[in-house]
């Protein structure tokens, strides 16, 4: 005995209508319309970035300096890297620069935040202030830090000397010269971390706060246990973008130190540079830009990569 289904629709009832197709031509005038917009932008990205960094890579496997014909050295020019003394030096205060400068400013800018994340008068000017260093140009930061830290007539020393304290040699002294180029470049990137700590800090759940203070936390637990797991895939970007900005850092080399004195200050970045614009050596400094590219991305896979370990989606 089979038992009869029912009827998807009932006796003079209309089949629901089906929503209404789009034109052929009208999705295909929408894509033509998108592209035209994000065309010239997808050109000029290709064109900046991408072409020159292949490119890159085929000078980095020749000998060349920029006026004759290249020479095909193979893979030679990476094989010299681990050979030249210069380039070791130069790592070695990379790192140096990189593991001082990134933690500092993850927690001047951290502390910055919380101490802006209040409702006191004049909080937009205190915000404002803080922010401006970032946006100023480095290499005019790098001119002025040369005044302010100079040892015969800088305003530091002159500080120092009417507390009765010696004068120091701040950038012309080759132990001190890489900490004072850290010195300077937190004073232009503290801005940075701290406006994202302070919007982080805003989208913080009030209901946690709340519920952490009934139970019986003090302001410490509370920042420690609520806010700081909260804040967790900021640290990790804001580490990311920090750790890429110390590798980086030229422009205010460039115009305080020039690299010295005695290369004290010679980063990977500054050598690369007098590679391939001072000796020509095109190729070589090619080469080292690679390994450079290499490390950063190394270094962006484990701090991203801790991040997901520790629950912190970020990217």
């Amino acid at each position: 005995m089979s038992v009869a289904t029912p009827p998807r629709f009932a006796v003079g009832a209309r089949k629901p209508a089906s929503a209404p197709r789009a034109p052929r031509g009208r999705g295909a005038r929408r894509a033509l319309t998108g592209w035209a917009f994000a065309g010239p932008a997808t050109v000029v990205v290709i064109g900046l970035s991408i072409f020159p960094a292949v490119w890159a890579f085929f000078i980095s496997r020749t000998k060349w300096n920029g006026v004759a014909p290249p020479t095909d050295v193979g893979w030679r020019n990476y094989q010299r890297l681990a050979e030249d003394s210069n380039a070791l030096d130069a790592a070695k205060q990379s790192l140096l620069l990189t593991a001082t400068f990134v933690p500092l400013s993850i927690l001047i800018g951290l502390f910055v935040a919380v101490a802006l994340n209040r409702k006191i008068r004049f909080i937009g000017f205190y915000r404002t202030c803080i922010f401006v260093p970032y946006v100023a140009s480095a290499a005019a930061t790098g001119i002025l830090a040369g005044y302010v830290f100079s040892p015969q007539f800088g305003m530091v020393n002159e500080a120092l000397r009417s507390l009765g304290l010696p004068a120091q040699g701040f950038l012309e002294s080759p132990s001190q010269a890489l900490l004072t180029i850290v010195v300077i470049a937190l004073w232009g990137e503290i801005g940075f971390v701290a406006v994202i700590y302070l919007a982080a800090l805003q989208d913080v759940p009030k209901e946690l706060v709340e519920a952490a203070i009934v139970d019986g936390a003090g302001p410490w637990r509370v920042f420690r246990h609520v806010t700081l797991p909260q804040l967790r895939p900021v640290t990790v970007f804001a580490t990311v973008w920090q750790t890429i900005t110390a590798l980086q850092l030229f422009d205010l080399i460039y115009t305080s130190t020039r690299g010295g004195p005695l290369n004290s200050t010679q980063t990977v970045v500054y050598y690369i540079y007098e590679l391939a614009f001072q000796t020509r050596r095109l190729g070589y400094g090619a080469a080292l830009a690679y390994l450079l590219f290499a490390v950063t991305l190394l270094l962006t896979v484990l701090v991203v990569w801790y991040g997901r370990r520790r629950g912190s989606e970020v990217f």
